[in-house]
């Protein structure tokens, strides 16, 4: 499905000149910078952090694309997935006007950029088993809906959402799709950046926090069109990556093979702990997960999580939200942290 993305944007985004830093003006080599204010003295630090960073991100982009198979100019980097989430709310909603479409339960993070954005938000629940209404999102859906969000694995869930419903959504919807892949590392699901040349309007997201270990740097990583990746390079804060952050996430992109090795442990922990904990008697259900988290239904929810709480023990109490009563959200730690829970959790029953 091809659609005009100018008929989603917004009027003042069209018209918007964007900010132009001294990196961009200029293009080449040169060996005396006196355009950009900096201090040419250098930094305390040893490495120069006086100059300011690519915008762009270039070097670090043709790392991503060879990983991930993706030309530089399909890829925007931000400072978390979240820069892209309220990028995708400040280009293509106007506040007041437009509204977006949610399916709890979801990450929590795209209902409250629709309200810093003054963007209405449509809830069309999971179905029991965490997959999508279809036929309620039809129903939802209307003139002003302009994205959709869907997290696969989703949050705080952990399953996938069944390809052939997102591929339905996508196919169907005259607005962007954003698929949220945070977790994708741990499932068996093809990521939908394969499908970036069948639709213009689809937008993947993933992360250098999960499975890549990078989550202090802040590097959410953005997948579409290129006419959209101009779009949030035109909004975007002119040096929203920086230079440390280029530089580290470059040295651990080197590292692949370390990676994988983590992502295979954490998957077999996953397992493992899903199997112990369903042998503990005030455990009802561990919901399957492509992520590296569990959903566990538990008797007791807020009790059992202050009694963790108390041994150092620190997991997610989900059981306020949506379809997720009664639920313990658990990340997978190392071998010897989940001995340590399942050690606390078995005292817990004694």
């Amino acid at each position: 499905m091809i659609i005009d993305i100018n008929n989603l944007l917004r009027d003042n985004i069209k018209k918007l000149t964007p900010y132009s830093s001294a990196r961009d003006e200029f293009k080449g080599e040169a060996s005396v910078l006196l355009d950009a204010n900096e201090n040419a003295f250098g930094s305390p630090l040893p490495h120069p952090y006086n100059r300011y960073p690519d915008p762009l991100q270039q070097q670090l982009k043709s790392k991503i694309s060879a990983i991930k198979g993706v030309p530089t100019n399909h890829i925007f980097l931000g400072n978390g997935s979240d820069e892209a989430i309220d990028l995708l709310f400040r280009a293509f909603c106007r506040p007041g006007i437009d509204n977006v479409l949610l399916v709890p339960p979801t990450y929590g993070m795209y209902e409250v950029s629709a309200n810093i954005n003054d963007v209405a938000i449509k809830k069309v629940n999971l179905t029991t088993d965490f997959q999508l209404n279809l036929d309620a999102m039809a129903e939802a859906i209307d003139e002003y809906t302009k994205l959709i969000f869907i997290c696969s694995p989703n949050n705080p869930t952990g399953n996938s959402i069944h390809r052939k419903d997102i591929e339905t959504v996508i196919a169907h919807f005259n607005g962007l799709v954003v698929i949220d892949e945070a977790y994708i590392n741990f499932a068996k699901q093809k990521s939908f950046i394969q499908e970036l040349t069948e639709y213009n309007n689809l937008v993947v997201l993933q992360t250098l926090s999960k499975a890549w270990g990078l989550a202090a740097l802040r590097i959410g990583m953005a997948f579409s069109s290129a006419e959209i990746i101009q779009v949030f390079n035109k909004i975007k804060p002119p040096y929203n990556i920086n230079e440390a952050s280029q530089q580290l996430a470059l040295e651990a992109l080197e590292k692949v093979d370390q990676v994988n090795a983590w992502i295979k442990e954490t998957v077999a922990e996953r397992d493992q702990l899903a199997d112990k904990l369903l042998a503990l008697s005030f455990v009802q259900l561990v919901y399957p997960s492509d992520a590296n988290f569990i959903l566990v239904r538990v008797t007791e929810p807020k009790v059992i999580y202050q009694y963790l709480v108390d041994r150092g023990i620190i997991v997610r109490d989900r059981s306020s939200v949506i379809r997720c009563e009664g639920c313990l959200r658990i990340t997978i730690g190392t071998p010897e942290e989940n001995r340590q829970l399942l050690e606390a959790l078995t005292d817990y029953w004694v």
